[in-house]
């Protein structure tokens, strides 16, 4: 199969991207990200008919934040989209009259950074997202695990701290509420506060308050050795590490691929967490050790990814 359509659904914008069989985007298409849920529908269906103007497309796939079933057809729940058993597969093919595969959009960015970015060499990869969420795709023996149902992967709802943290998803203790870019937020507000002779640059680079702090401005302050932002990402490294290596005890993979926004950080954040991931794991002085890479693909690693899917078909 020749060139497939990738979409990726953002908050403000949706994205879709011809895509050939190395992973080359050829051409982008964007809309604005309407507020209903209908509107998104119209809006996938025009970013699709923009991008493949000119070329020969075999098929479509959507990477769609969310519960998607087994036949990669349905979005059974979307957090941040009023959609509940959504037949996304269906009403988009009506429309655009190609083929169309519907997958998780962590799936989707983990599918592509197997296939196109770090994992390429790897069988048994999971990649987790560290953005504002935690998200996260599980590959082993070169194959997208969905699980039964197709939910599976959701790692960052794995519950971490009996009766934690309220999550967004309703349960408490979640992963994603120690070890994303929220938690890092968090941790420096509150750092800030108890020690604010040890932030002086972080809280200069907002207005002054520690509830003035954004994730830009902790990863600002860190580069430039601010205390508490330094530490505030040891923190959420210290969390995520830990998770890795309850993942490894579970699925035993050669690599974890670091992405999400956070990983734009590099060694400042990867560091520490492989130091986590080293001190967690158990039996770790007598078992090989997990490789912990940094992503490649950066944001496009979803479209690419939902591309490749729909041409596996």
């Amino acid at each position: 199969m020749g060139l497939t359509i990738g979409v990726d659904i953002g908050g403000t914008k949706i994205a879709a991207g011809v895509v050939d069989e190395e992973g080359t985007i050829r051409d982008v298409h964007k809309v604005p990200t309407p507020d209903t849920a209908e509107g998104i529908v119209d809006a996938i269906c025009s970013a699709v008919s923009g991008a493949g103007k000119g070329h020969q497309i075999e098929a479509v796939g959507i990477g769609a934040a969310g519960y998607v079933d087994d036949k990669r057809a349905t979005v059974l729940f979307a957090p941040n989209i009023n959609w509940r058993h959504e037949p996304l597969k269906d009403k988009v093919e009506q429309r655009v009259g190609l083929p169309v595969v519907v997958e998780n959009d962590a799936n989707a960015a983990a599918w592509g950074e197997y296939r196109f970015g770090a994992g390429q060499g790897h069988d048994d990869v999971i990649c987790i997202t560290i953005g504002t969420g935690l998200g996260g795709g599980v590959i082993i023996g070169n194959k997208l695990r969905r699980g039964r149902f197709g939910v599976a992967a959701e790692v960052g709802h794995i519950r971490v701290v009996p009766d934690g943290l309220l999550c967004g998803c309703g349960s408490q203790g979640c992963w994603e509420q120690y070890a994303s870019g929220s938690a890092l937020v968090r941790y420096a507000r509150q750092r800030a506060n108890a020690q604010p002779e040890n932030a002086e640059v972080l809280l200069s680079l907002g207005d002054g308050t520690a509830e003035g702090i954004q994730g830009r401005h902790v990863s600002e302050a860190a580069r430039r050795g601010d205390p508490v932002a330094v530490d505030s990402f040891r923190e959420l490294a210290r969390w995520a590490g830990s998770g890795l290596a309850d993942l490894a005890s579970l699925f035993d993979p050669s690599a974890f691929i670091i992405g999400g926004g956070v990983s734009d950080e590099g060694e400042l954040v990867l560091d520490p967490i492989r130091k986590s991931f080293r001190r967690w794991l158990v039996g770790g002085e007598w078992r090989p050790h997990a490789q912990v890479l940094a992503a490649q693909l950066g944001g496009e690693a979803g479209l690419v990814g939902a591309a490749d899917l729909a041409r596996q078909g």
